[in-house]
């Protein structure tokens, strides 16, 4: 199967590379207008002219470009025929989503099998599966996902960039079609926490651009047991109660019996590629849809309703 990745920035030149190592990849093709960017690529791939030169080439491809881009690029490319997995978010707004799903549902309605899948990555960290196993009827969820300041993203909020990784978790996964209650947030265009109340559990989300320190944690609670989950290391950790509390010397003391989850630890990327061919070959459904990818655009610009972004 030949591939392409269109936008070979710093998450383009990650799907070459991945593209690269896979088996049943034949030729890859990129094309980026940044002549320098699709340079970059050369020893691992052909560069294109034009978008529709490589769309004359491909069976399939990653959708890398920046955000504001994600539409009329989708958009090309689903109307060409071409399988397309799109980096999230799906596009910037969710009108823009809506209208892209209106695309792809006429493309259906022609015949076409076309399989078009939204890049949230962190569905295909092993973590997820463990702790959404663990965490069957929670009382407490509390997410963080923080990072140092990055000029890499210049066209979304930290809402758009890092929080809409675990908004798809909570939303699509752990409370996948339960109705939220309510939304709280508040924050900046670079900070972000958010809540949302869902029927017998309140779920935390954290999100910042502003940190020293790099961070991305899962963290569960329930009436018998405690979870943690990293999604850096790939780490699960459960504490549980055995029933023994006391005071020594005046201070309060529990003991815990703490299990280690045996967690296959993999790069999400390469999974979530290869899942991606792997629904091309078969005509499968993409794990997560533009419909999911559409849900998260909505409750992103719910939260971003309580930021002060451009307000006097």
């Amino acid at each position: 199967m030949d591939v392409g990745v269109i936008g070979v920035g710093a998450m383009g030149r990650n799907h070459v590379r991945v593209y690269s190592e896979m088996k049943g990849v034949g030729a890859i093709y990129v094309y980026d207008p940044v002549t320098e960017s699709a340079e970059r690529s050369r020893e691992l791939a052909t560069i294109c002219k034009s978008l529709d030169d490589l769309l004359s080439q491909v069976d399939a491809v990653s959708i890398c470009v920046p955000t504001r881009y994600h539409f009329d690029t989708a958009r090309k490319v689903i109307e060409a025929g071409i399988h397309c997995l799109i980096e999230k978010p799906i596009t910037l707004t969710a009108a823009e989503a809506t209208e892209l799903l209106r695309i792809i549902q006429s493309k259906k309605n022609d015949g076409k099998k076309l399989v078009v899948g939204v890049g949230h990555i962190e569905r295909f960290n092993p973590i997820v599966a463990e702790m959404t196993k663990i965490a069957q009827r929670p009382d407490y969820v509390s997410i963080k996902r923080h990072n140092p300041t990055s000029n890499r993203i210049t066209d979304a909020s930290v809402v758009e960039d890092l929080m809409i990784h675990d908004i798809d978790i909570a939303f699509n996964v752990l409370f996948k079609g339960e109705e939220v209650c309510k939304i709280f947030s508040a924050g900046s265009a670079n900070v972000c926490e958010a809540l949302a109340v869902f029927p017998g559990c309140v779920v935390s989300i954290s999100a910042s651009r502003l940190s020293s320190k790099k961070f991305r944690t899962f963290y569960v609670e329930s009436d018998d047991y405690t979870a943690e989950g990293d999604y850096m290391t790939q780490e699960v950790y459960i504490y549980r109660k055995p029933g023994k509390y006391g005071v020594e010397n005046e201070r309060y003391t529990q003991e815990n019996i703490i299990e280690k989850v045996l967690v296959n630890k993999v790069e999400p990327l390469k999974v979530e590629l290869k899942t991606f061919l792997d629904c091309v070959r078969s005509g499968k459904i993409f794990p997560v849809t533009p419909e999911e990818a559409l849900k998260n655009l909505e409750v992103c610009e719910q939260i971003k309703q309580g930021l002060q972004i451009n307000k006097p």
